[in-house]
């Protein structure tokens, strides 16, 4: 949940820009050991948690159908560069984009780059390796049931983001946000388990699904760790050079992988590189505001709100590939919906 706003000299608060700054004479580095330290949960946490009001819910909407768009994209491209090959696709061409938005950043309010602790590096690793094993199991699960589907087993991840913030960051929730994820999960669950399927092959894709939002929730952990990590009071750019390091990284280890392992899908994914081009910037564009989102907001609400992308992918399905759909579906969106208007009034 966002925290009140945090108060400068004589208790003032003070505007800049962005939500507030904090006008103070010193702010201490946190310290942060390791990555199940609960200090993150205290005062770490204040410095960030501006009062921004519904900012956050608007950051969640963009990047929902941001990636909803890059999600179609990169499901197209494992036809042809295969899973590794796809997965790459959205960090090999996206990191250039986010390097800009952080130079345009830099351009535009003069601010320098925050200095990054060693304690910061175990957050930004555990965010940047779960998210390419996510992007992958995804990718898999896709492969092997329709995009809707597919789409729905991955976000059982607002339940597992809860736990996991909760262990992780201290991350508490109000009893409205739990009955609001559990609502909507509960929804994209009858969306996604219809009856009269086959069991014998429905469980290979149901555990890539949920493997893959496990690995989405830790990966939300992660980031979001690593930009309260920084404890400083411009969110923007706390979000910005996060998701910048965390890209270059990701692009730099699938590359190393790649040319040493599969060399010809690194040629495929030069080959395709219109395509591809166009999903490193949707997927870039995803992250920078799911990381603003997670600067001002707990991982937990802004993976509930998430679920709106089971909608977007739903009107995919009916507008763009001709699927009805069908009353079980109807019912389930209607779950969502009430799940994610609770969440929006529990805030």
């Amino acid at each position: 949940m966002i925290s009140s706003l945090p108060e400068g000299e004589g208790g003032r608060r003070q505007p800049a820009g962005w939500g507030y700054r904090i006008k103070s004479p010193a702010i201490a580095p946190p310290r942060l050991a390791v990555l199940a330290d609960p200090p993150l949960a205290g005062r770490e946490k204040k410095f960030l948690m501006q009062d921004t009001g519904w900012l956050w819910a608007v950051f969640t909407l963009i990047a929902a159908a941001s990636q909803t768009a890059r999600n179609a994209m990169q499901r197209e491209l494992t036809a042809t560069l295969g899973t590794v090959g796809a997965t790459h696709v959205r960090f090999l061409f996206g990191f250039p984009f986010a390097l800009l938005s952080l130079a345009g950043l830099m351009l535009v309010t003069g601010a320098s780059l925050p200095r990054l602790g060693l304690s910061y590096w175990p957050w930004i690793a555990l965010g940047a390796g779960a998210q390419i094993a996510a992007t992958m199991l995804m990718l898999a699960a896709m492969g092997e049931r329709s995009f809707v589907v597919a789409i729905a087993y991955i976000k059982t991840e607002p339940i597992q983001v809860a736990l996991f913030g909760l262990i992780f960051l201290g991350d508490k929730l109000s009893p409205g946000i739990v009955a609001a994820i559990l609502i909507a999960t509960t929804g994209v669950l009858v969306m996604s388990l219809k009856p009269g399927g086959a069991p014998s092959t429905s469980w290979k894709p149901m555990i890539q699904g949920i493997g893959a939002g496990a690995m989405f929730a830790l990966s939300a952990i992660g980031y979001r760790g690593a930009i309260l990590n920084l404890a400083i009071p411009d969110f923007v750019m706390a979000a910005t050079v996060t998701l910048a390091i965390g890209l270059v990284l990701q692009a730099g280890v699938l590359s190393l992988y790649l040319m040493l392992r599969e060399p010809k899908v690194m040629r495929d994914i030069v080959t395709a590189w219109r395509p591809s081009l166009l999903a490193g910037f949707l997927g870039a564009l995803a992250s920078q505001f799911w990381f603003l989102a997670f600067a001002i907001a707990t991982a937990a609400s802004v993976r509930t709100l998430a679920l709106v992308e089971v909608l977007f992918a739903q009107a995919i399905s009916r507008f763009v590939f001709g699927q009805a759909t069908t009353q079980r579906e109807a019912i389930g969106i209607v779950l969502v919906v009430i799940g994610v208007a609770l969440l929006i009034w529990s805030h």
